[in-house]
């Protein structure tokens, strides 16, 4: 019978026990099919509760090194061939990341907002309301989010993007990622992805099943000829400001992109309308979800863009066909979303705060978009730099042609101490073109772009 000294100050007895046991088991020196002690037995052998040795045995049970039999005790299962896992393949030689010669002064990537312009007083006005209301909210919500801010959204999406759904169809979630994770699932085939475009909305598709199929952007937005051929039966798109080359999709390719979708069953667009309430030249384009005539198009969205990163609060509406199976998949999951954030949102938005805040900061980031435009055609060679469209989103494409590659153009921003992004960066396949910088402008005040600008041009020349 297995003897066994145990050690005071070490791990719980139990799990002592579960490890000589296994060690036992691996070693070889029980056998396949060989009866163990019984629980009392072996209590009485070591001198330990029984208890301990249950554990213990339940565990090597649920692990599958034990078989339990009724009335005859607990045998050692035959083990599982250890093979050696395949050699692993030679790790790809690295490139060496662009050192930066200071510190990052300025950040002009796309990753943030300027958060000094949250509206701190409203909300914790309106979130002292809601805390006020009892400890009712401190119980479970609705699956799919509480009705108030449900219902809120959808007035929202009615009034200002053309979207038409009812609060039925609205279902929240804690960002954008979560909810593309439920969505993939009952997606029935392939999904297109727009390339260049967002790398994590292809890699959490991925991750929850999907199949990915990257197919090329032209100056229209996805090419529906190229999605035809590709035997998707869904298809990823930013209409209303293509990420990351700026493009607007006009009318006529989003009616050539619902044609597509109605063409067989099954066939859905998604819709992910990121930073839509940010155009600078006229009213929002209304979304695509509010063309389509058949359930086609399921729409995506977020506050994080709008009032803050950190605020894990997006929003999906599905179509009535496609919101039955999602109800049958997902109908014990809980909601993601606090209730309180949600009854405050619900506030915000039915009390006209969020459209206010969204006409403060639209003018403030105008400001800014026209600041970098300014800057970058007075201290770089105007022939040489083209601002590819400036109307709409938090970022700019800029093209520059100084006969030097994006790759040089990022690591000399670097050095300047200017973080940027590159076109490049974004894309799948990678395909000729001029070297192109993607500049965000939401977070640096404009003295900050302006002067940012000025580090880029020295760095370039």
């Amino acid at each position: 019978m297995l003897t066994l000294s145990f050690d005071p100050n070490g791990a719980p007895l139990y799990a002592q026990l579960y490890a000589a046991l296994v060690e036992e088991l691996r070693s070889g020196r029980m056998r396949a099919g060989e009866r163990l002690p019984s629980k009392r037995a072996l209590a009485a052998h070591l001198q330990v509760s029984l208890n301990t040795v249950d554990a213990a045995y339940q565990m090597l049970v649920s692990e599958g090194y034990l078989e339990a039999r009724p009335r005859s005790g607990y045998f050692a299962c035959p083990p599982e061939p250890m093979t050696p896992p395949p050699p692993r393949p030679a790790a790809p030689p690295t490139v060496a990341p662009a050192r930066d010669g200071d510190a990052v002064r300025y950040d002009l990537t796309t990753r943030s907002v300027d958060t000094a312009f949250f509206p701190f007083k409203t909300w914790a006005k309106l979130s002292r309301e809601v805390l006020s209301g009892g400890a009712a909210l401190l119980n479970h919500g609705e699956q799919g989010g509480d009705g108030c801010l449900r219902r809120a959204v959808a007035r929202y999406l009615h009034e200002f993007r053309g979207v038409r759904c009812d609060a039925s169809q609205v279902f929240l979630g804690a960002g954008t990622e979560y909810l593309l994770g439920l969505l993939a699932p009952l997606l029935s085939g392939a999904v297109a992805v727009e390339d260049p475009g967002y790398p994590k909305t292809a890699d959490v598709l991925q991750n929850s099943g999907a199949t990915i199929s990257h197919l090329p952007v032209d100056d229209r937005g996805l090419s529906v000829e190229a999605l035809r051929h590709s035997g998707c039966t869904a298809a990823y798109v930013t209409p209303s400001h293509q990420f990351p080359t700026g493009v607007t999709m006009p009318v006529g390719r989003r009616a050539e992109l619902l044609r597509w979708a109605c063409e067989e069953e099954g066939r859905y667009i998604i819709e992910d309308d990121y930073d839509s309430e940010f155009r600078f030249d006229g009213r929002p384009i209304p979304a695509m979800q509010g063309l389509d005539e058949h359930g086609h198009v399921i729409y995506l969205s977020t506050f994080s863009r709008s009032l803050a990163p950190s605020m894990r609060i997006a929003y999906m509406v599905l179509p009535q066909e496609l919101m039955a199976r999602f109800r049958a998949r997902y109908g014990a999951y809980a909601s993601t979303v606090s209730r309180f954030e949600q009854h405050t949102l619900a506030r915000f938005l039915d009390d006209g705060h969020f459209a206010r805040h969204l006409n403060r900061v639209r003018s403030v980031y105008r400001a800014r978009k026209d600041a970098l435009i300014e800057a970058l055609l007075c201290e770089l060679p105007r022939d040489r730099v083209e601002i590819c469209c400036p109307n709409t989103g938090l970022h700019l494409p800029v093209r520059l042609s100084l006969g030097l590659e994006e790759e040089e153009l990022q690591r000399r921003a670097a050095q300047a101490g200017v973080r940027v992004s590159v076109l490049s960066r974004y894309e799948y396949t990678p395909r000729a073109h001029t070297p192109t910088l993607i500049l965000g402008y939401s977070a640096p005040a404009a003295d900050e772009l302006r002067d940012a600008v000025r580090a880029l041009a020295a760095a370039f020349r």
